[in-house]
């Protein structure tokens, strides 16, 4: 027994080595890391690892039963031998990994041709392989990671089982007591040891490749963070450049390069003398590469230096695609070919892929914000036809009565319109021009309500050069008279404030008007109205280019009782740029520079 213990262990080695080799196969790793495995894969899998189970077989010893000799390798069986064999291995390792399914399937596999061998414990020996295939499926299924104590006692009952159906299905009782009492120690042992190994290399496997994604997606992850911040712009000369310096820091080549269509936008590294910036492209193969916007490597004739000594050999080139479609390339250079790995060339592919992907993202950006733009624009242009029409009937009837306030009303007029339609070329304008603008409003609303309405201006004109989005205040104002003071008789007044507050300024207009009731109130300025008193949708211009241009924080608020009046205020801030529409800065209270 202790002899074959020995002798099984030294062939153990055999099993190992195999383990080792079956990693180096993809179908092995598709096995490991995939959850489902399609008919062809499970085929291949059942296959496979039933021909382990057909090599631990051949590779056992064979045992005589009359002369009690262990020897030579399991290649054929008389009836009066067994062998003592490591076939419950693959069998239950594919169970392990594969589940029931695989594991009956490679137990078949070498279950049938144990049977084919011949020997008085070939059926039991045959049944017993296929038991242990679903065995080892049934309690471990597809749980990649087990312990490996756990894997040990599962092979361990495996062959501990095929012992017992040695014991009760072959004959004769005497011989199989013999053959059980000097293989069945060894062979319990020695299989639960080595699908315990054989774990362990899987394992390994699984733990490096887990550590290999992790440092992929931490690399990744890095040269998104440094790269996006100059992408944002596109691919130009200056972006190229700022690209082409963390690259090479980061992965250390002999030299990088990215050009477009046409030229080198950027090289950072050796051969710079010769590959300079705006530059025409040298090679052939880069025009191919950007034609076909294929990853492709060019050998030393095809690098395009022009001196003789030059140690750039190998370029791997890798296309920069906008929306599939090539516009430039990627370009790291080597000494020769040699050094350009498999896993360089993934991690180039991967790198060629990510560039293309900021490049959309930034491409995307500007397209929104062209969209916006237009936005603007379009609700800038607005001009209320009934408040145009209303005016000219004013100045009309003024013509006869006084002409000399009719002229006045149509300067006012021409200022409100010249206005109007300046707007729509610009994104800001300063307070003090929107402010000439709201007095142009007011100029002809006092005028056509007469007694019926005057304003009260509260302004720190020290601020008046500082910016505004254009048409913001004159359409809170048309609001005010038009809504909150349409049933007024007399004494309607309106309160314009313009203060310094810090890094802000503080607008606010506010009327003694009707007031708005509550269910409206939440509604105005956020969406568009349909109802008799008006849409809201003034409002809801302004606080959208409002939000457009300076974030959520610059959104209008508004505050109404019925009977007293409305009070509309926002903030902008000063000198601002422009940010992104859902911005949002909430952590001071706006409207505490209320004066």
């Amino acid at each position: 027994m202790l002899e074959l213990l020995i002798l099984m262990l030294e062939r153990l080695g055999i099993i190992v080595m195999l383990a080792f080799l079956l990693t180096r196969f993809s179908f092995f790793r598709n096995l490991v890391f995939s959850r489902e495995l399609n008919g062809k894969q499970q085929m291949i899998a059942i296959l496979f690892f039933g021909l382990i189970g057909i090599i631990g077989t051949y590779t056992g010893f064979v045992f005589n039963n009359k002369t009690f000799d262990i020897g030579r390798w399991g290649i054929e069986v008389t009836p009066d031998e067994a062998i003592a064999n490591f076939r419950v291995i693959g069998v239950v390792v594919a169970g392990l990994l594969g589940g029931y399914r695989i594991g009956i399937g490679a137990g078949l596999v070498a279950g049938i041709h144990r049977l084919w061998l011949g020997g008085y414990t070939a059926i039991s020996c045959g049944v017993a392989t296929i038991i242990a295939g679903a065995f080892a499926g049934y309690f471990l299924g597809r749980n990649k990671k087990v312990s490996f104590k756990k894997v040990f006692v599962i092979a361990a009952c495996a062959e501990a089982m095929q012992m017992l159906l040695i014991l009760l299905i072959s004959r004769p009782l005497d011989k199989v007591i013999s053959l059980v009492e000097t293989i069945g120690v060894p062979m319990i042992v020695v299989n639960g040891l080595g699908a315990v190994l054989f774990m362990v290399i899987i394992q390994n496997v699984i733990s490096s490749e887990e550590r290999h994604g992790a440092t992929q997606t931490q690399f990744a992850l890095r040269m998104t963070d440094r790269t996006l911040v100059h992408l944002r712009e596109g691919l130009n000369e200056t972006s190229a450049e700022q690209v082409c310096e963390i690259l090479y820091n980061e992965l250390k080549p002999l030299a990088v390069s990215i050009t477009n269509e046409t030229v080198i936008l950027a090289h950072m590294g050796e051969g710079s003398d010769h590959h300079k910036k705006g530059g025409p492209i040298q090679t052939q193969v880069t025009l191919e590469a950007i034609k076909d916007g294929e990853l492709c490597i060019a050998s030393e004739r095809e690098v395009g230096c022009a001196k003789a000594d030059c140690p750039l050999q190998a370029v791997i080139i890798a296309p920069l695609k906008l929306y599939d479609k090539p516009i430039g390339t990627l370009k790291f250079y080597y000494r020769s070919e040699e050094e350009i790995s498999l896993s360089v060339k993934e991690l180039i592919t991967g790198l060629s892929v990510l560039l293309s992907n900021q490049l959309e993202i930034a491409e995307a950006d500007r397209a929104l914000a062209l969209a916006k733009e237009a936005e603007i624009n379009a609700l800038q242009a607005q001009i209320s036809p009934h408040f145009l029409f209303n005016t000219l009937n004013t100045i009309s009837s003024l013509i006869r009565i006084n002409p000399k306030k009719a002229r006045k009303l149509l300067l006012s007029l021409s200022n409100y319109l010249r206005h109007n339609v300046s707007s729509t070329t610009v994104k800001k304008t300063t307070l003090e021009q929107e402010l000439s603008h709201m007095r142009a409003y007011l100029n002809i609303e006092e005028t056509r309500f007469s007694d019926r309405l005057s304003v009260d201006y509260d302004i720190d004109y020290a601020i008046l050069q500082e910016k505004i989005a254009p048409l913001t205040l004159q359409p809170i104002i048309e609001n005010a008279v038009k809504h909150g003071l349409r049933n007024k008789e007399q004494d309607g007044l309106i309160n314009i404030q313009i203060k310094d507050c810090d890094d802000h300024i503080f607008i606010s207009v506010v009327d003694n008007g009707e007031g708005i009731s509550e269910e409206r109130l939440n509604k105005l300025g956020e969406q568009i109205i349909q109802s008799h008193p008006g849409t809201g949708m003034a409002l809801f211009n302004v606080n959208r280019r409002l939000t457009i241009l300076f974030g959520n924080k610059a959104k209008l608020h508004i505050e109404s009782k019925r009977g007293e009046g409305t009070r509309v205020s926002f903030i902008v801030p000063k000198q601002a740029e422009y940010t992104t529409e859902g911005e949002n800065d909430e952590s001071k209270d706006s409207y505490t520079c209320s004066g």
